[in-house]
């Protein structure tokens, strides 16, 4: 009986061992490649890099970026919705003027450091919006807590898990907060002064003075609901439509079936811990890009566990957006990691990447570009998710529609029905850690059985 105890004891302890610590370093490095993707690569002179034109008339929008990392969609949907609105100075503003990587690995300038913004506007922006920014180190996040409160009586909205960040202020208790379904669990128990809210797109505060989005994409209804507020129904309606949005209804009644877990949240715990062969994805930055169409690359590709996202130009100099924010690429068509693909964002991107296309196809690199966003009568998400599907399979990219919180069902995922990559691995480790757990069994535990059978003494 003992020995039997024994054996068992191997067995599951090289499962835990073996297959459990494979899989905890693959998922921690995959996570950390997304939410901790920091530059490492020099910077370029910025010396030329013009901020936007600071018009008084205007009302301000401040997006914030933290001190570590920030969600990139989180922080481009209210960047660009606010700045399409043609109502609004929009700027990207951060602790202090270093570069700032949002997650998967897309570095960004800011325009003003907190210190700059209150000198140019002699008082607080007419909005705060607050994307999710890690907060590893507490350390990092306080300049940003300090200047949210600096502020807290101007309008703030909360993108996301930007909810963390605003409840970390205290400014959330006692009123409604909504944040993505995955965080939920763990933000109810980390601040449970909040109202939390499962069942809306996004909630109000303080006569609209407060406004708290669920998961990515309800941050596109939370900001359209602001602008329909300030500036009229109209220009919320435009702004939609020029999006190809199709959820716009959420927009004016943003009830909804929350969220659960579901079998697709292990797949996705899978692919980062046991998806080894990933993906190398290139993504051409050019100037005049749409900032929600670069950042949902690296989103959905690269959070999805199975992809590696890099920021490519034709140069290391810095590129301006279509309206106006400043990223920088990490690497140049001179000196490419190694790619299985090569993606060009953007709506107009045939046109406002000629020079790039052309360069590309000079240099002679074999990959052929990929244009996720050609059909001007989709939205961005929809391409991408189904390319995904097509790259790895139906599972990831439900799980990656998920994740969005997108609602949309226009759209048709078609590739294999699971990840045959994933599970293949995890089923490799498996079998290792059995036999490992095998060798150790006979040559420690059997032996030592059969070496006491043929002692003289026991005969």
């Amino acid at each position: 009986m003992l020995r039997f105890l024994l054996r068992s004891a191997v067995y599951v302890l090289s499962l835990i061992l073996v297959a459990g610590g494979v899989g905890a370093f693959g998922y921690l490095s995959s996570q950390k490649q997304f939410w901790l993707s920091v530059r490492n690569e020099p910077i370029p002179s910025l010396q030329g890099v013009e901020k936007p034109v600071h018009d008084p008339n205007k009302p301000t929008v401040a997006v914030l970026l933290g001190n570590e990392n920030t969600e990139g969609l989180d922080f481009t949907i209210p960047y660009q919705i606010f700045s399409m609105t043609g109502a609004y100075n929009v700027y990207a503003v951060a602790a202090d003027n270093q570069v700032k990587s949002l997650t998967g690995g897309l570095d960004v300038v800011p325009h003003y450091s907190f210190a700059e913004l209150d000198a140019v506007l002699g008082k607080s922006p007419d909005i705060i919006t607050i994307p999710y920014m890690t907060m590893f180190d507490a350390k990092s996040f306080q300049p940003v807590r300090e200047w949210i409160l600096k502020h807290k009586e101007t309008t703030l909205v909360s993108i996301c898990a930007g909810a963390d960040n605003l409840a970390a202020t205290g400014l959330l208790d006692g009123k409604l907060g909504a944040t993505h379904w995955q965080t939920m669990p763990v933000l109810t128990r980390k601040y449970p002064e909040v109202n939390w809210t499962q069942d809306q797109r996004y909630v109000v505060n303080d006569g609209g003075k407060m406004v708290s989005s669920a998961g990515i994409s309800s941050g596109i209804d939370a900001v359209l609901h602001v602008i329909s507020e300030q500036l009229g129904e109209p220009m919320a309606e435009k702004i939609a439509k020029e999006l190809n949005y199709p959820s716009y209804p959420f927009v004016k009644n943003p009830k909804v079936e929350p969220f659960q877990l579901d079998f697709r949240y292990s797949t996705y715990m899978l692919n980062n811990a046991f998806h080894w062969n990933k993906t190398e994805a290139g993504v051409l930055l050019y100037n005049g890009v749409e900032e929600m169409a670069v950042a949902s690359v690296f989103d959905i590709y690269s959070d999805s566990g199975t992809t590696r996202v890099h920021s490519i130009s034709s140069t290391d100099q810095p590129i301006v957006t279509k309206h106006g924010l400043t990223l920088l690429p990490r690497y140049t068509m001179s000196n490419l990691p190694k790619l299985d693909k090569m993606i060009v964002p953007g709506t107009q991107a045939k046109t406002l990447a000629a020079s790039e296309i052309k360069t590309w196809g000079e240099k002679g690199n074999g990959k052929e570009l990929q244009f996720v966003h050609s059909d001007p009568n989709r939205f961005l998400f929809e391409l991408q998710l189904e390319d995904l599907a097509k790259q790895e399979d139906i599972l990831t990219a439900a799980h990656a529609v998920k994740r969005l919180e997108f609602r949309a069902n226009d759209f048709q995922l078609e590739g294999k029905p699971f990840p045959l990559e994933t599970y293949g691995e995890l089923l490799l480790t498996l079998a290792g850690s059995l036999l490992i757990a095998f060798f150790i069994d006979r040559r420690f535990i059997s032996k030592r059985k059969g070496t006491a059978r043929s002692c003289p003494l026991h005969r």
